[in-house]
């Protein structure tokens, strides 16, 4: 199982023409082959008018899975260049679908490759890239007066603080990569004296944005 990647936040939407032809990318964060097939067929079914609905997808997990598809266009013309679209940004577990509404007019291979890459990647800028991490779930009991000292270490060390509670003790939240377990609990007893201890307490899921905002914590399912 990937510990860390890239993909995306949401599902977005983008729509790039030329020469009258309307291409409609739809992009989705996915978890499996059957979710992006399952999207796949969900755009098809909303697009049956489509001249063309094509995709790529990549997931990567127990196995890898790649796939694309230029239904009906010239080969090489669509799946592969959204395919190349999320090869050149590093893209996993994503799903790219770019319905076209032909107007009339031929592209061309170049210009269908153009056509298809620009809305793959219109698609992938709505949908918002982040990075995805699996990180340990931890928990430090430490008394008040330690509580301030103890809370800027963590954060000067790059930890993510995930929530405090407040009763005869504060209780801190952190989020860490498995890797840097040691330094934690090195840390936490450096800072208060050993008078505290890290407990682990599960596994979240945290989605950041290029900026190493946070945008999401997700328990594991």
């Amino acid at each position: 199982m990937l510990k860390e990647y890239r993909t995306v936040f949401q599902e977005g939407h983008y729509t790039y023409e030329e020469k009258r032809s309307r291409f409609i990318a739809r992009v989705l964060p996915v978890r499996s082959e059957e979710e992006a097939i399952a999207f796949i067929n969900r755009v098809r079914a909303e697009n049956r008018d489509a001249t063309h609905n094509c995709y790529a997808y990549y997931v990567e997990g127990d196995a890898v899975y790649q796939r694309y598809s230029d239904d009906g266009e010239p080969a090489g013309t669509a799946g592969l260049p959204i395919l190349e679209v999320i090869r050149k940004k590093q893209l996993v577990n994503i799903v790219i679908v770019v319905t076209r509404y032909f107007g009339g007019i031929l592209l061309g291979a170049g210009g269908l490759v153009r056509a298809y890459g620009k809305a793959a990647a219109g698609g992938v800028q709505s949908a918002r890239e982040v990075t995805v991490r699996y990180c340990a779930e931890a928990r430090i009991n430490v008394e008040y007066h330690l509580s301030g000292k103890l809370q800027n270490a963590l954060l000067s060390e790059g930890f993510i603080l995930a929530g405090a509670d407040y009763s005869h003790l504060v209780s801190f939240a952190v989020l860490l990569p498995e890797s840097r377990k040691s330094r934690l609990e090195e840390l936490v007893g450096d800072t208060t004296g050993g008078r505290a201890r890290v407990e682990y307490t599960g596994e979240r899921l945290v989605k950041t944005d290029d900026s190493g905002s946070i945008l999401e914590i997700c328990h594991i399912t």
